[in-house]
């Protein structure tokens, strides 16, 4: 018989990856992915060990540290890992701990009530993923210490001296091999997560500091009034209807619910969940249990005080216009779903909420008749102004319908129809659009014109969005529909699944960049949380030297590089600055912002929801003073365009 590929498939061809070896070999499947997002990760794995102290009630003091060479440093007071010998591995617990996967206190509900590491895998994964880890634990008058390298034991548990002091430092310098895209951590998505924390736990103080620069950087986050400073932080540039966010807290069946909520003059809808201190971006049942309560109790208290008007209907999404709300709940047993696995599925606590909510919001409409008639009449505005958007859209279905094809006219299609292969560029100018169409690969890039600056759609209604001429263009070439209910937008008829941000490079262009990722931000969120949605980073420069040679240069340290280059060799050379997209031929473009086998894009992406709403708040919203405190405060990283 003839001997079959494959035949030679035996035992002894299994892998079998011992301890920590899965985690190197895929780090992937444990953090997410081993670029920023993944190496910022590692800090959240050690720092929610902290924090489920701070839950159990055993710490209120965390230190996180960008040490000088780069290291991170992450203090707590807590009671210290465990060392005492495990009963069944006949190891220290804590080396059992750093080493062994689904090993730690999570799992044993007396230990911890509730946890936002539910696996048990994180600490060992950083140690796993890092070149050389140090811990120290300060416990029962003693300081203990290990070390490892790639999760490997390399100092035994040993005293090194006496304490009277309890608590677990960790340090860590992640490994280049694992994280070969960069090992910098940046200090704003640190800062943002502890600040994020220390809102959701109010008996911690946090203290952040990066020691790399000679000007040591330092904050301390703590916040006493909880959830409630969270909303009033997050609507800073907004301009509120009452004096103070309602606060709502209670407990149903073993659920702590927190919840703050605060109506301001905006248009948009801020509602921000957290389970066990884990941002639920996708939702779940504790959503459902706060929207039915917020619905009914408000409908309840317009019927008693007849409010609304007979001839308006009112939907469950009209009454969070204008809101900004955190809600904040602590599960024993949480059950996480949906694609990216912060949607909550426990059935038991969306009657929880709904319960306390209704309950709570009941006695505050009783009591704040003044606050209840502001409310309802900014509902009756947004009834209103979604009627007029429902005519809006449907005239934009009609002017697309008569103007032939369905398309805008200046929108130059590509000729495949496989959304998934086709892309679209939003190009700023005519004179820019122009030379895209020409450089393009038309079979599968689309370009998209856009005259001007869009309408700042974080000050308008959605009906006054929607009549807006560069608006209109963009929802029709998009197909996917807009607004802020999940019926307005389906995801499945989007004609594009790349939809490529391409401005000048100047403030004008920055400007108009904002514009259209507040537009999509507020309107089209779905664009962005799958990922659709990049920007185009054209050059800056154009360096032209002796025999016809051309290069170019993305920013000026790579400008620096190559003059000094030629300066060296006594090469002639000329360095021209692009003011404009229109300044650059259609090959031009074609070769440094299009071509897929050249160009560089940046994926738009909001790891920090709550930041980001901030952010697009402040830049875009009414309140000046906000604004120019952002500026001022980052004024160092900003470049200037004269």
């Amino acid at each position: 018989m003839a001997k079959t590929k494959g035949s030679d498939y035996k035992a002894e061809n299994i892998q079998v990856l011992e301890g920590l070896e899965a985690v190197r070999k895929r780090p992937a499947m444990y953090i997410g992915d081993t670029g920023q997002r993944g190496l910022h990760h590692l800090i959240n794995e050690v720092v929610d060990n902290s924090i489920d102290e701070a839950l159990a009630g055993y710490c209120d003091r965390m230190e996180v540290i960008i040490n000088e060479d780069g290291s991170m440093t992450i203090k707590d007071n807590g009671r210290g890992i465990p060392v005492d010998e495990h009963p069944k591995i006949k190891l220290p617990a804590v080396e059992v701990v750093l080493t062994k996967l689904h090993a730690g206190g999570k799992f044993d509900k007396n230990t911890y009530k509730v946890s936002g590491g539910l696996h048990g895998v994180g600490v060992s994964c950083v140690n796993a993923l890092s070149s050389h880890f140090y811990a120290e634990v300060h416990r029962d008058g003693e300081i203990y210490v290990m070390e490892f390298e790639y999760g490997k034991t390399v100092q035994p548990l040993k005293v090194k001296g006496k304490t009277d002091k309890t608590g677990t430092i960790i340090t860590f310098s992640p490994d280049e091999t694992i994280f070969t895209q960069t090992t910098e951590f940046k200090y704003d998505i640190i800062a943002d997560r502890m600040r994020e924390l220390a809102f959701l736990n109010p008996e911690i103080t946090i203290l952040l500091r990066d020691e790399r620069e000679e000007e040591v950087l330092e904050q301390e986050f703590h916040f006493e009034g909880g959830v409630k400073d969270f909303v009033q932080y997050l609507d800073e540039s907004r301009e509120p209807m009452m004096k103070e966010p309602i606060l709502i807290t209670g407990e149903v069946d073993m659920v702590p619910v927190e919840l703050a909520i605060q109506y301001n003059s905006s248009y948009s809808k801020n509602v921000h969940s957290y389970v066990n201190n884990i941002n639920t971006r996708e939702g779940g049942t504790h959503i459902s249990g706060f929207r039915r309560a917020l619905t009914r109790s408000l409908k309840k208290y317009a019927k008693d005080n007849n409010l609304l008007k007979s001839n308006i209907k009112v939907s469950g999404d009209d009454f969070r216009e204008g809101m900004t709300a955190v809600l904040s709940v602590k599960v024993p047993e949480p059950q996480f779903e949906g694609q990216t696995k912060t949607k909550l599925g426990n059935s038991e606590v969306q009657s929880a909420v709904e319960v306390i909510v209704y309950e709570k919001m009941n006695e505050y409409l009783e009591r704040n008749p003044k606050e209840a008639k502001k409310i309802l009449e900014k509902v009756i505005l947004a009834a209103e102004a979604r009627e007029a958007a429902r005519k809006a859209r449907k005239l934009i279905q009609r002017k697309s319908a008569m103007s032939g094809g369905g398309l805008p006219g200046k929108l130059a299609d590509c000729s495949i129809k496989d959304p998934e292969h086709s892309e679209i560029y939003l190009v700023e100018g005519d004179s820019a659009g122009g030379s895209a169409k020409m450089g393009r690969n038309r079979s599968f890039q689309a370009i998209l014109p856009l005259r001007g600056k869009i309408l700042n759609v974080e000050k308008a209604k959605i009906n006054r969005i929607l009549e807006n001429n560069e608006i209109q263009a963009m929802i029709t070439a998009l197909g996917a529909g807009v607004g802020h209910a999940e019926e307005d937008f389906e995801l499945e008829k989007l004609r594009y699944h790349k939809i490529i941000v391409m401005t000048d490079a100047d403030v004008d262009g920055s400007h108009i960049r904002t514009l259209l990722l507040t537009f999509f931000y507020r309107y089209m969120y779905p664009l962005i949380e799958n990922g659709h949605i990049y920007i185009a980073t054209p050059p800056l420069y154009r360096i032209s030297y002796t025999g016809g040679n051309i290069e170019y240069a993305w920013d000026d340290d790579t400008r620096d590089k190559k003059v000094k280059e030629l300066r060296k060799s006594r090469t002639k050379f000329d360095v021209s600055r692009y003011k404009g997209l229109g300044e650059m031929n259609p090959e031009q473009l074609w070769e440094t912002t299009m071509d897929p086998e050249t160009r560089t894009l940046q994926r738009v992406t909001v790891d920090n929801a709550a930041s980001a709403d901030k952010l697009f708040s402040t830049l875009m919203g009414g309140d000046v003073e906000p604004r120019r405190e952002f500026i001022e405060r980052n004024a160092k990283y900003a470049t200037l365009d004269i």
